[in-house]
């Protein structure tokens, strides 16, 4: 099994930064508020103000559902955290009027779950329908295990989590990237960044019903960081 695709609890940028990354977004934790600042500043702040954050918005699982197919998205590139307000109005509009939310045409796992098993079934590997169709058993397979790993992400940003932050290195087709996980009062989401030495954009990824929340988080850092 190619385990080496991803690894949770994995030391991160943040831990270049905080003597424990693990326990500085704890509400217990001294100055919580203050490594909130500089997490967002270095995570998010930076490649907002170098043009490369792509905004990628989440929906589509309800009623603890999980079907890869059932799960839709839209990114949208993120100049200032004006842009990030304008997508947070077009989603409230789209849910008051009840219309279809924003949703790109990929895949975000489903598309790639297929070629990843049929490029498996092309080597001789013969997958069973539990293989197929079970996450936890998608890393049998190349590819496999990036796959759940961002599965297990987008399942922790809809449905919740107990853990404050988890860092997590993941080899995708972008090249190796950091993945930083945060369930705050604040507000819910992940950053994905390119690992150290990479380059290339970094990804916030959030539920739609966490959008006013973490822009006003983000407004909040902007306003205090000034």
């Amino acid at each position: 099994m190619p385990f080496n695709e991803a690894k949770e609890h994995a030391p991160g940028r943040l831990h270049a930064i905080f003597a424990d990354p693990y326990s500085a977004f704890d509400n217990l934790a001294m100055e919580r508020l203050l490594h909130l600042r500089v997490a967002v500043a270095a995570l998010i702040g930076m490649p907002l103000a170098e043009d490369k954050l792509i905004l990628r918005v989440i929906h589509g699982w309800e009623n603890g559902g999980f079907e890869p197919a059932d799960l839709a998205h839209s990114d949208h590139r993120l100049g200032s955290l004006g842009d990030l307000r304008l997508v947070a109005e077009t989603y409230r509009h789209a849910r008051e009027a009840q219309h279809a939310l924003p949703c790109d045409e990929t895949s975000l796992l489903a598309q790639p779950l297929a070629r990843a098993i049929a490029a498996a079934e092309a080597d001789g590997q013969a997958l069973e329908a539990e293989t197929r169709t079970i996450p936890a058993r998608w890393p049998a397979f190349p590819h496999g295990l990036e796959l759940y790993t961002f599965f297990k992400v987008y399942h922790r940003l809809t449905y919740g989590e107990d853990d404050p932050y988890r860092a997590i290195h993941c080899l995708t087709p972008q090249g190796p990237q950091e993945i930083h996980e945060f369930h705050l009062e604040e507000g819910e989401f992940a950053i994905v960044v390119p690992a150290e030495g990479e380059q290339g954009d970094s990804v916030l990824v959030l539920h739609e019903s966490q959008l006013t929340p973490v822009l006003q988080l983000l407004e909040e850092c902007q306003t205090q960081g000034k």
